[in-house]
């Protein structure tokens, strides 16, 4: 399995693949080839964004502060600015912004954030800003954060954190968020069906049905004999509210990026997992990310910056002096 360094001057700050070409968005759009050569651009932001989520047609993107308050939703064609976007202070610097890109069934792309409160998500259609989840709300103790659209646009997972703080997973249904807006605030399709009783660190889907869910270390002492523990990787079906792997894991996953029926575990360094055993399919020692295993902390630690192909066959990760570009091996049907 190869693995190759593509140079880049400075810090990649963003990875996106657009075609063949490696795009980093918060560098300004810069893009690397297919054989590693770069090509500079003179866009530059004027606000220190560190992030950015690109909309499944590769239209649009937002850009935004991981650790602060502020984003741009961008249409890449120019780029042109179509707007700014918030979130609230209240805890802003001690975990990571809430903003996902999706597409509805029907084909419009959507923006799920939380641009008023904390603890609450409003869906947006992406391009003209219009709320969809307009009406009576209720109330949910919850911190979203790393929010993710399912692939057939039905879903919408929030991996955030309580007090104590500690983290955990919700699903919910967006056909019933947009007749009401109530559902994003209540019991999700995830939580309490899902007999957690550990920490959640991170998860990522799989396909539209399927949830990939990755345990910490911390136990919330609720059940002597839980269905999905401490240190673990499991696959759970929305479709099905149940678990259909869940297996021990020797080491904290931190993020994840879903490659078919594996993941991708970016903590310390990359590691490709099987979800259906937890087994450690490679390893690349070599290639350095951050040891970061949940979206919350006083101490920010940057998300590693990491993007699968989307023909599942390279991993790229920025490094400090170029981007990772490992060939990843080969896969059976997700």
């Amino acid at each position: 399995m190869t693995v190759q360094v593509w140079a880049a001057p400075g810090r990649v700050e963003s990875l996106w693949w657009g075609g063949e070409d490696l795009v980093d968005l918060v560098g300004g759009g810069r893009r690397w080839g297919a054989d590693g050569g770069l090509r500079e651009t003179s866009l530059r932001w004027g606000f220190p964004f560190d992030q950015a989520v690109v909309a499944p047609s590769g239209r649009f993107a937002v850009v935004y502060a991981e650790r602060g308050t502020k984003g741009l939703v961008v249409e890449l064609d120019g780029p042109k600015v179509l707007r700014e976007i918030n979130r609230s202070y209240y805890r802003a610097e001690d975990y990571d912004y809430p903003v996902a890109i999706g597409r509805l069934p029907d084909g419009r792309e959507v923006l799920a954030h939380c641009p008023e409160d904390y603890n609450r998500v409003q869906i947006e259609d992406l391009l003209t800003g219009e709320r969809l989840t307009e009406g009576e709300r209720g109330t949910a103790d919850v911190f979203h954060s790393r929010l993710a659209v399912s692939r057939d646009g039905r879903h919408l997972l929030s991996a955030g954190w309580v007090w104590a703080p500690i983290g955990v997973a919700h699903v919910y249904e967006l056909a019933a968020a947009f007749a009401g807006p109530a559902t994003l605030d209540a019991d999700s399709l995830f939580a309490p069906y899902a007999g957690v009783d550990a920490e959640v660190g991170a998860a990522c889907w799989l396909d539209e049905d399927r949830l990939a869910v990755a345990s910490t270390d911390e136990s919330l002492g609720w059940d002597q004999e839980p269905v999905f523990g401490t240190m673990q990787l499991g696959v759970w079906s929305v479709g099905q509210r149940r678990w259909l792997h869940c297996n021990p894991v020797d080491h904290l996953t931190g993020t994840l990026l879903a490659r078919g029926s594996q993941v991708v575990s970016l903590n310390g360094h990359p590691r490709l997992l099987d979800t259906e055993t937890g087994r450690v399919v490679a390893e690349w020692p070599e290639v350095t990310v951050a040891e970061k295993a949940h979206c919350y902390g006083a101490k920010h630690i940057p998300t590693p910056i990491a993007v699968v192909s989307p023909d599942g066959n390279r991993l790229a990760v920025a490094q400090e002096d170029g981007i990772a570009v490992i060939d990843l091996p080969e896969h059976g049907p997700a």
